[in-house]
């Protein structure tokens, strides 16, 4: 939409036209994706990716980082909703309320990325992440709950990113309840009233995380040949080029290829930058009400928000950034986009536009 378009709409040249009402759809992945698209196994042939030759991932499982006070790390991260797992005097793993044992791990020492963890499909596959130049060998995770088995490998810039198979299950925890809604016609709630506890937002689960990267062609290369890692959106810059290769793609959001099962949006995102750092890490909460209600509660304990509470366009999560008490920034998301191997590879321009339908305006440094 052009500025004219959207000036026009906003105030209307004709002062006696009223104007149109919001609305919203939940549209068919074929009418909300643009007509700017490709099949996904076209993409992956038109880019030479053997997808038998790729390291098979089921989904991600938690995060990992370095803080050098775990005291103060551990007070944040419950107020965000996480609860502690299991403790020693140097490490720490906090727990959702979902089936993995833990979904972030914190070990005392300076500030440091230790890469997010995704649960591979075999044992076999560990072994053959070892084998990745620059991998490390396999290893038993014997002190972290739930046990299991590690490989680390790193990326052209040297990010760190895990694997991890064999650890057991966790028991669900209890499940908020689905609350039945009232709408104008339809008001299955009778004789039931809507009452809320103050309280931080339970996470359920580890949903993705991203990286600002400076060579964005190589990295991208790398992260789609190596894993099963499946571009679900790209941004472009150069948007008035009339050649489509003269666009220059600057930012992915990845979801997980596991054929025709739905797996989130996205589980991984990168976008071009001039350093090379950690953007985010998000984490799943139950709804609207539990999103707004934890913003008020972090708000209360006097932590830095970043942005939000908003809803994004690519994805559709409901967003809600902050940042923790090192100097990461995290985020509650909840109401995502499901895709699978059928989703069409989708092509926008990139810009603040295309960040979020409604919120809060954006910082400007937000991607840098």
């Amino acid at each position: 939409m052009t500025f004219d378009e959207l000036s026009e709409r906003i105030t209307p040249k004709n002062p006696s036209r009223e104007t149109s009402p919001n609305r919203g759809a939940s549209l068919p992945q074929d009418a909300a994706i643009s007509s700017d698209r490709k099949g996904l196994r076209e993409w992956q042939k038109a880019n030479n990716i053997d997808v038998n030759a790729q390291i098979k991932m089921r989904k991600v499982v938690h995060m990992r980082y370095q803080h050098p006070d775990l005291a103060e790390i551990t007070t944040f991260l419950r107020d965000f909703g996480m609860s502690v797992a299991k403790k020693t005097d140097t490490k720490r793993w906090y727990k959702g309320y979902g089936p993995d044992q833990y979904v972030y791990y914190a070990q005392q020492g300076e500030k440091k990325f230790l890469g997010g963890t995704f649960e591979v499909e075999s044992y076999a596959e560990l072994e053959k992440a070892a084998k990745v130049p620059g991998a490390t060998e396999v290893e038993e995770l014997i002190d972290a709950p739930g046990g299991g088995f590690m490989v680390t490998l790193f990326d052209p810039e040297g990010f760190p990113i895990n694997l991890i198979y064999g650890q057991k299950p966790a028991e669900n925890g209890p499940m908020p309840e689905i609350l039945t809604t009232n709408y104008e016609v339809q008001k299955p709630r009778v004789a039931k009233f809507q009452r809320f506890k103050p309280g931080p937002a339970a996470v359920h689960k580890l949903g993705h995380y991203g990286l600002c990267v400076k060579d964005f062609s190589k990295q991208l290369e790398w992260y789609t040949r190596t894993f099963n890692f499946a571009p679900t959106d790209f941004l472009y810059i150069n948007p008035d080029a009339e050649d489509k290769e003269k666009r220059l793609d600057v930012a992915v959001f990845c979801h997980i290829d596991i054929g025709q099962d739905y797996t989130d949006h996205h589980t991984f995102f990168m976008s071009g930058n001039p350093t090379a750092h950690v953007h985010h890490c998000s984490f799943e909460v139950h709804d609207f009400d539990t999103q707004n209600l934890g913003h008020e509660w972090l708000v209360a304990k006097g932590y830095k928000p970043v942005w939000g509470v908003g809803r994004h366009i690519l994805g559709s999560q409901l967003f809600d950034y902050w940042w923790d008490t090192t100097g990461n920034m995290v985020e509650h998301y909840t109401d995502g986009d499901l895709v699978n191997e059928d989703t069409p590879v989708g092509w926008g321009a990139a810009g603040d536009e295309s960040l979020a339908v409604w919120g809060p305006e954006v910082p400007k440094w937000f991607l840098d």
